[in-house]
């Protein structure tokens, strides 16, 4: 796992513990309806444990119940964690759509990482986690509370 910070944030012990415990609606791009699909696993345990979340795939109308977006800044409420299911190579056009929407974090699902596209969202004051589940993350500091 790779968290980047925004320049001039002060690190905190748990950088990872602090995103899940603040944000509280994530943007599921890439979500699919295939229920073995590991996107679609990761945003039915968020809805499960009460995260608000937001489908993002162009070529679906809805995924479990919620209606999809074809890109993040088509959503009209508010953002805070975009979690990327795409290859690396499809990040940056998320990336942008995640610096214009004003989300906080920007979270690349494990074995996904575009160092480019940290660096832009980085520099726009955005929080980076590359290369990590967030059902895991979130399963081994907040198992107890969910």
């Amino acid at each position: 796992m790779i968290v980047l910070l925004p320049q001039g944030r002060k690190p905190s012990a748990d950088p990872v513990l602090d995103i899940l415990k603040e944000c509280q609606t994530i943007a599921v791009v890439g979500i699919s309806p295939k229920k073995f699909r590991p996107s679609n696993g990761v945003a039915a345990y968020l809805r499960g444990v009460g995260y608000k979340i937001f489908a993002v795939n162009p070529n679906e109308k809805e995924v479990q119940g919620l209606r999809c977006y074809a890109r993040v800044e088509d959503i009209a409420e508010q953002v805070d964690i975009v979690d990327i299911f795409r290859k690396a190579e499809y990040v940056p056009p998320v990336v942008t759509g995640a610096i214009q929407k004003g989300a906080k974090v920007v979270w690349m699902q494990e074995g996904i990482q575009n160092r480019e596209a940290a660096e832009q969202a980085r520099a726009a004051g955005l929080v980076v986690v590359m290369d990590a589940c967030i059902l895991t993350e979130h399963r081994k500091r907040l198992r107890e509370l969910s």
